[in-house]
C-alpha cells in the first residue's frame, strides 16, 4: 500500500471526526511518511510499519471522543465514546456496555427514588379520597420525612453522577490501552 492509498483509507475511517481534527491527523500521517522517506524507506515499509488504516482510524476516534467525554460531560459525547470504544473491538462489548448498563440502571433508581421520596408530600393530597378519615398529620409527617430524605438522595445522587460518569470514562481510557496494546507493567 503506498502512501496515497494509505491516507485516502485513513480519511474514509476518520468520517466521524470534525474537519480540523480529520486534516491535523493526516497532515501527521503524511509527515510520518515524509520522515520514513528520508530515512531511506519505501512508502509500502512505511504504510506496514505504521498499521492498518482501519485500526489507526478506530483508534483515533476512540481517543477523540473519550478526550471530548471527559472535557464536556454531556450524556451524548459519553454515548459517543462508548460506542467508539465498543467499535475497537467486540471484546469490548461486553466489557464496555455491561458495566455501562448496570451503572445506568444504578444512577437512574437513584434519581427516580429521590425525585419519588421528594414528591411524597403530593401524596397527602390524595389521601383524602382514597381514605378518608385517617389522621393527617401523621401522613403530612411522614410525606415531609420523606420529602427530606429524597432531597438529599437527589443531592447525593447529582454528586453519585459526576462521579460515576468520570470514573467510567477513566475506565473506558483504560480499556481502550489495553485493547491497542498500550499498558505496560511499571515495577516500583
Amino acid at each position: 500500500m503506498n502512501k496515497e492509498i494509505f491516507l485516502t483509507h485513513l480519511k474514509n475511517n476518520l468520517t466521524k471526526l470534525p474537519h480540523e481534527e480529520r486534516q491535523e491527523i493526516l497532515q501527521d500521517y503524511e509527515e510520518y511518511f515524509a520522515i520514513g522517506q528520508l530515512d531511506g524507506k519505501t512508502e509500502e515499509q512505511i504504510a506496514t510499519s505504521l498499521g492498518s488504516p482501519k485500526t489507526i482510524g478506530k483508534e483515533l476516534s476512540a481517543a477523540y471522543h473519550l478526550e471530548k467525554a471527559e472535557t464536556t460531560g454531556s450524556t451524548g459525547n459519553l454515548l459517543r465514546a462508548i460506542w467508539a470504544v465498543i467499535g475497537l473491538g467486540f471484546f469490548n462489548l461486553i466489557i464496555v456496555l455491561g458495566p455501562f448498563i448496570a451503572l445506568v440502571a444504578l444512577i437512574v433508581s437513584g434519581w427516580v427514588t429521590g425525585i419519588g421520596f421528594t414528591a411524597a408530600p403530593l401524596l397527602i393530597l390524595l389521601n383524602p379520597i382514597l381514605a378518608p378519615g385517617t389522621f393527617e398529620l401523621f401522613d403530612l409527617f411522614n410525606s415531609l420525612a420523606l420529602c427530606g430524605l429524597g432531597l438529599f438522595i437527589s443531592i447525593g445522587m447529582l454528586y453519585a453522577t459526576k462521579y460515576f460518569m468520570n470514573g467510567f470514562i477513566r475506565y473506558m481510557k483504560f480499556n481502550g490501552k489495553l485493547v491497542k496494546g498500550g499498558l505496560t507493567h511499571v515495577e516500583h
